[in-house]
Order: C-alpha cells, then structure tokens, then sequence
C-alpha cells in the first residue's frame, strides 16, 4: 500500500481537529437528562433513559457521553451494569440498540426514511440496570475539548473510566449499595480486566465512593495474542479446510502463526493456501454472507433510489437473496446521525462530526495500544475471589472459541462443573463449563462475533441467570 505523502497526513490530521473542536463547544457541567421520546420509536418510552456526559481527565478535557436504562424491576436493588462496547471505538449504542437493550431497529431495508425503533423482546433491562458508555474520546458521541487530550493509550482511556465512575456515583448515590458488574464483549476483553482491577485497587484504597464491585462478564473477548493461532484449528473443525492442509500448517508452521512470513518457505506455503480457502468467508460468522464494511459514510435521507453514496453502498440490492447483517448496522448511522435524534438525546451541538457506529480510525491516529494480553490481570482478579462469566459465540472466526478455552484452561483451576449442555425454550443453546475460580465459561450454539447479536433471547437468558447466581 502506498505510503500516503506528509502532505495528505497533514490535511488529514487539519480535518480530524476541525472535527472534533468545533466552533462554538463548550465543556458544560456534568448532566444528564430524561429521554421520554426517540424519533423512530412510536409513543413515549416504556422505560426510564437518561443521557450525559461526564468530564475527565486532565481539566475534563474529555467528556464521556452516555446512556443510562434503569431497571425495569426493582432499581434500587437489581444489579448495575457498566456495558462498554470493544473496537476500540465501537459505540456504546451497539448495546442499546444491537445486543441487551431495550430497543431494536425494524428489520426492514432502508428506504431514505428514519429507521424504526421497537421494543426489543427480550433486554437485559428487565432485571438490570445498564451504564451504556461511549468510550475512548471521539466514540459514539464522546469527544475531546483539546487537541492534546485527543491522543491516549489505553491505560489511560480505562484511567477515564474509572474516573467516569466515581463521578456517576457520586452524582447517583442512590446507586452504590447496588451490585456493580463491568461487562462488555470483543476488545473489551482487554479494557474490562484492567477497568475491573482499577475498581478493585481504589475500593482497598479507600477511594470513594466506594463501589460494590461483584464480577465482570466478557463476551467473545480479545485476550493476548497468539489468538490467532487458534483460527486454523478452527477452520478445520469447522470444515473450512482439509485434513491435509491442517496436519501440514501443524507440521510446518509448529502451530505458531503470528508473524508467520520469517517461518520456513513450507510454512509459508501452506498458510498462503489456507488464506486462500478463506477468502470470501465473513470471519465474524461463517454462515453469513460475506458483504464488505459498514465503514462508509452516511449522508441521511439519501435513499437507494438516488445517487450511490459509495462502492461500499447498497448490499442489500446487490444480494437479493441474502441478508446482509451490515445492512442491519447501518441503521444506527442513518439514525444517529439525524439533528432531531441527537436533539432528542441532548446531544451538544457541534461536539462531534459524522456520527459511526465504530470509528475505526481511533485506532490508527489517537489511540495508542500498550497492553495485549489481560491474562495476569483474570488470575489476580480471580484469586480475590470475584465472579465471571466468559461466553463465545461458536462460529465466530475473529475470537475463535478455542482460544478463549486455552486461556481459561492456562489459569489452571479446577473444574467443578463438567462440560454440559445448557437449554433455553427446551433446546441447546449452547455449552458451559465452570471452575473454582466462580468463572463460568459459556459458547452459545450458532452465534457470531458477537453473541448477544446473533442469539439476543438465549444471552439474556444467560445472563439473567449469572446475575440470579443460578446455573446456566
């Protein structure tokens, strides 16, 4: 790939900053404010939503906007859900609307129009109270105030959460005596660990307020690394490639796949084949149809009748006979992107440019990353004696559900409760496994990256029974 000039990276940087400082922003105090209508959604909502910002880091110069869905049951005592979204840079709107929430998109092709809101048939809302967080800055509708404060690692982004945390309770001390669980799926599984361990050092600190810490949840989480070495033996399992060319990447290769092009010319040989028989399959789920990114932009209101927005565009029309699950996601930016929808959310004018579902280029220019395997961080967690719960979708190539079994496998515990089938609505709804350490593993039969996408009823079912502290 041509190496872009220092010219067009300058432009480039010009745009980004103009983007996130408009004119005209302002850090406002802390807030948040009732939601009682959403364009898209008919009548008022069924269901308590509050949306804010919350300032931090270095003279607030980052304010984190969020969602807050208070329990449809008992509030006051149900648990507490921090919900964070992976990428990084992945909306936290994906949880709201896409996977627990209370809400979904009508399944229908867009036409030009607003998407439709209904309410989502089963929502973890129902026995929980969730935080929806858009995190790090320039996520979802999050953004910076000042040039400097637009560049951070990740420790410092899950610094910013805990901080936005100890100032939500303080503004909702109403709130603290609930149980608090941080939960989130995808590259979460690198923030939720280090999130939960910040937590847990400033509780024995004595920082208040103090938090009633009681587990954490992951869903087809990115982990350490050498994940990548478990797509081969997935892909054969999953008969994606032969027996032959499986026992030869074995052999060659030594199933070590990272950084594959300074291994022997056999090695490299046979992983080019295996490339080659995967190409043109959707890693997020096998079975689906593979239709290219979301990533492009959105202008509302154009509609498919008129000029094609770009050679990303109009998967639906070009695959008639398949359902396109980008299609599906879309819908959030053709939403969020409408000025009486982010009226309507309280969102400040002028904070953000184009809203994206996940902003991909966090991870390229403002986002630097230090720390890729959170391993350490669940053994020194799980010796405090705190619960989790570990779930992947089984047909998800991106995190196989191989590697997530090998790392649980590496902590070394013993298991007290035997691999086993577990049933939603009298069928399997997938398998689970559990250990000393009150870790629950968890795959969910015939879903993708990630689960509560694919199989909303059978992970809220799941869930809702690892909160009630009930097997699976």
């Amino acid at each position: 790939m041509k190496k872009p000039s220092s010219h067009h990276s300058l432009c480039f940087c010009i745009i980004l900053i103009l983007q996130l400082f408009p004119a005209g922003v302002l850090s406002d105090d802390d807030h948040s404010t009732v939601v009682e209508f959403l364009p898209g959604f008919h009548g008022r909502l069924p269901f308590i939503l509050h949306t804010g910002y919350i300032g931090v880091g270095k003279n607030e110069e980052v304010q984190l906007f969020y969602y807050f869905v208070k329990s449809e049951s008992n509030p006051n005592n149900d648990p507490l859900i921090l919900w964070l979204t992976g990428g990084p840079g992945c909306s936290s709107i994906s949880g709201l609307l896409y996977e627990l929430g209370p809400l979904e998109f009508e399944d229908k092709q867009y036409n030009g129009s607003l998407p439709t809101l209904l309410l989502a048939p089963h929502s973890m809302t129902k026995v929980a109270s969730i935080i929806y967080l858009d995190q790090p800055a320039n996520t979802g509708f999050s953004y910076a105030t000042t040039p400097n404060a637009t560049t951070y690692t990740d420790l410092q982004a899950c610094d910013h959460v805990y901080e936005f945390l100890q100032k939500w309770f303080s503004n909702n001390p109403d709130f603290i005596s609930n149980s608090l669980y941080i939960a989130g799926d995808s590259y979460s599984g690198i923030t939720v660990p280090i999130i939960f361990q910040l937590i847990l050092s400033g509780n024995e600190a004595g920082n208040k307020p103090m938090m009633n810490l009681k587990g954490y949840s992951l869903g087809n989480p990115k982990t350490f690394p050498g994940e990548v070495n478990y797509s081969i033996p997935f892909a054969h399992g999953m008969g994606l490639i032969s027996t032959e060319l499986y026992t030869s990447l074995a052999e060659n290769c030594k199933e070590e796949y990272e950084d594959i092009g300074w291994r022997n010319e056999l090695c490299s040989q046979n992983y080019q084949v295996f490339k080659q028989m995967i190409d043109g399959i959707n890693d997020q789920h096998i079975l689906e149809p593979s239709c290219g990114s979301e990533s492009a932009l959105i202008n509302p209101g154009d509609n498919f009748s008129g000029k094609r927005r770009s050679l990303e565009e109009n998967f639906m029309s070009s695959n008639n006979d398949s359902w396109c699950r980008v299609d599906y996601r879309k819908l959030s930016n053709y939403w969020a992107n409408d000025p009486k929808v982010q009226e309507a959310l309280h969102v400040r004018k002028g904070s953000i440019g184009q809203w994206l579902r996940c902003r991909q280029s966090i991870s390229i220019w403002t986002y630097r990353i230090t720390l890729m395997d959170t391993i350490q961080y669940h053994v020194n967690i799980s010796r405090k004696g705190y619960r989790s719960l570990i779930y992947s979708g089984d047909h998800d190539m991106c995190v196989p559900f191989q590697s997530t079994e090998a790392w649980i496998k590496s902590l070394k515990y013993a298991i007290i409760d035997e691999w086993r089938p577990w049933i939603v609505n009298s069928q399997v709804a997938g398998y689970t496994r559990s250990y000393s350490n009150q870790m629950t593993f968890a795959t969910l039969k015939g879903a993708g990256h990630v689960a509560f996408e694919y199989k909303r009823e059978e992970s809220v079912a799941m869930l809702t029974r690892w909160l009630s502290y009930q097997p699976l």
